[in-house]
């Protein structure tokens, strides 16, 4: 049996039902919202364990609740949506959900994703406060980023794939095991926007990212960042 708390936002009767019945039937406590609103003030009030989010809400827009929660909280949010169109999916990704599901889904897929999500939290590794090397600092407890002493803006997706590096620095991280750890399962054909990603944190805090100094690429393999 389960007792995570699963905050449930969905203005879809039916499908609301259905994500109900399968979370309790496996043991999981749930709290049910129809709206945008009524789910950022339940995320606020019961600090769930996981959020299950649907994009298409009657008064916001999904990713707007998406963006405020993640102001807040890196509890981990599985987009669950009709959008099944690749750039929704990889916007909600880099707008930091954590994982996204197309309707109509089974209940055994919903659960393999929740199950992962809450694996992924549990599992996730004791930090240093700070972490330092030449003029590169990331704050955990802050959530920023700073090359020399001036803050770098990350997107959620890419704060993420740089506190899994850093975390693991000295070590290569493939591909798969990237893909795996920041969004919970892997499309072997889609690395490409894994590159893309990657590209762009390189933008940020490389002096020449033709160059780079902190994430250093083991082509065919993957990504490493320097050790200290």
């Amino acid at each position: 049996m389960n007792d995570a708390d699963i905050l449930v936002i969905e203005d879809d009767k039916t499908i609301q039902n259905f994500i109900r019945i399968t979370l309790k039937t496996k043991g999981y406590r749930c709290d049910l919202a129809d709206d945008g609103l009524t789910g950022i003030s339940c995320f606020y009030a019961n600090n769930p364990d996981l959020i299950l989010l649907d994009l298409g809400l009657p008064d916001l827009d999904g990713m707007e609740v998406l963006d405020q929660i993640r102001q807040e909280s890196d509890v981990p949010v599985i987009v669950v949506s009709a959008r099944g169109m690749e750039q929704e999916k990889v916007g909600a990704l880099d707008a930091g959900a954590d994982d996204y599901i197309t309707k109509p889904f089974n209940a055994g897929e919903l659960l393999a994703r929740i199950r992962v999500a809450l694996r992924h939290r549990s599992n996730a590794p004791k930090q240093e406060p700070v972490f330092e090397l030449d003029t590169f600092k990331m704050d955990f407890e802050k959530r920023k980023v700073f090359v020399r002493d001036g803050e770098v803006h990350l997107t959620p997706i890419e704060y993420k794939m740089l506190t899994l590096l850093v975390n693991n620095s000295g070590k290569v991280l493939t591909h798969h095991f990237i893909q795996q750890e920041v969004w919970g399962y892997d499309t072997t054909d889609d690395y490409q926007s894994l590159r893309v990603f990657m590209a762009n944190i390189r933008r940020k805090i490389e002096e020449d990212s033709t160059k780079p100094r902190f994430i250093l690429t083991e082509v065919g393999v993957g990504y490493r960042f320097v050790e200290s």
